[in-house]
């Protein structure tokens, strides 16, 4: 039980920021529903339920017991990693039509029908779909 708890807390973390955090929490998902993404005032994730590509390793500072690769995530400054959360951003809202975003906390979303495309006020973002990722 102590296991489950850690991984619950790690992934609240992993998506509010920190522990307490107090943020306006807005889900998204793909037209197709295989991409769901959260943002909030301080972090931008996206996950993808099915994929055609494999995450880089898994980084020595990402435990075990958590899920890793199964997103990517991007806060208001500096680059996308990503997710090492025992959670999903997944079915976390209503479809955002192609052509449409969603913006706050300096970050935004596209989707398109090649998948999501995410950055925030430094240039820095991601592309994710079922059939690759980058990085930029």
């Amino acid at each position: 039980m102590k296991q489950l708890i850690v991984v619950a807390t790690l992934a609240g973390c992993a998506l509010l920021g920190a522990p307490g955090a107090s943020a306006d929490i807005v889900g998204f998902t793909s037209p197709s529903g295989n991409i769901g993404c959260m943002l909030s005032e301080d972090l931008l994730r996206c996950d993808v339920a099915e994929r055609d590509w494999s995450p880089p390793p898994r980084p020595a500072d990402c435990p075990d017991f958590t899920g890793y690769g199964q997103g990517i995530m991007l806060r208001p400054t500096g680059s996308a990693s990503f997710v090492c959360a025992g959670d999903t951003a997944l079915g976390g809202g209503p479809a955002l039509p192609y052509g449409q975003f969603q913006a706050g906390g300096g970050m935004s979303c596209n989707s398109e029908p090649s998948g999501m495309r995410c950055s925030n006020s430094d240039g820095h973002g991601f592309t994710i779909s079922r059939q690759a990722y980058t990085l930029f």
